[in-house]
């Protein structure tokens, strides 16, 4: 059995004491591509920036390799960090970089490695994602996959153990999003990457997912979890069955 990456425990996610979500608990597997999703305005993505340390939640704890990501300080917070990449849904990347100096920023900000080792270590990263022929394009010059592509790139600069994705599919036609599914599974395979991704797009959900949690909006919680063919296959539920069904309430 895999160990456990991640533990969630009495998460109650939201800002200024104002939770939207009430006493989430689950755990993540070292290895699987583990998917939060939900209907739109759910708190799947605040859920996240808790997850990642970015923004403290109104209570409760992340343990990440067995440390509270919250309550870490310092050192050890800088230590927790470096374990884990995260791309947002925009991507992020700034616009006056080319791609190549995008992903060197992690390396120069965490390391203490010579500029040539660098961008030894960024093109490696770029060609893993299939991005070795964008190395001095700027942002603007990208299309909206090429840029999601980056994105994990830089997310991986340090390789982390955790990769975070936040809406990765979203704004991408069909075929982008089905390449970009791909790459996520190569790369969760050869490199035996843990994923979180935060996702409504259920074609992605059911193509990558191994185990997903799905937030419910009114009942402030987790309403389903485990695998998502199981989930699509199962009426108990109707709302869920309804959701993965692409059944019209």
């Amino acid at each position: 059995m895999n160990e456990t990456i991640i533990n969630v425990r009495h998460l109650f996610a939201g800002y200024n004491n104002n939770a939207i979500m009430e006493d989430l608990n689950f755990d993540v597997q070292s290895g699987e591509v583990f998917v939060i999703l939900g209907g739109s305005g759910c708190g799947k993505s605040t859920v996240l920036k808790h997850m990642i340390g970015l923004v403290p939640p109104v209570s409760g704890q992340v343990f990440i390799h067995g440390e509270d990501i919250i309550t870490a300080r310092g050192g050890e917070r800088n230590r927790l960090l470096a374990t884990i990449g995260v791309a947002f849904q925009n991507g992020a990347l700034f616009g006056s970089m080319t791609v190549l100096e995008n992903i060197t920023l992690p390396l120069i900000e965490f390391t203490d490695l010579p500029r040539e080792a660098i961008e030894a270590i960024a093109r490696v990263k770029l060609d893993l994602v299939d991005m070795g022929h964008a190395l001095y394009l700027l942002p603007d010059e990208l299309s909206g996959g090429m840029k999601k592509r980056a994105a994990i790139a830089r997310a991986m600069a340090l390789d982390p153990a955790i990769l975070f994705l936040d809406e990765p599919s979203a704004g991408l036609d069909p075929l982008t999003s089905a390449e970009l599914d791909r790459l996520i599974l190569e790369l969760a395979k050869s490199l035996k990457i843990t994923f979180v991704i935060v996702t409504h797009e259920l074609e992605s959900i059911l193509s990558i997912s191994d185990r997903v949690i799905m937030l419910g909006k009114e009942k402030k919680g987790i309403i389903a979890q485990g695998d998502p063919k199981k989930l699509k296959a199962d009426p108990s539920n109707p709302y869920v069955y309804n959701f993965f069904n692409r059944n019209p309430s």
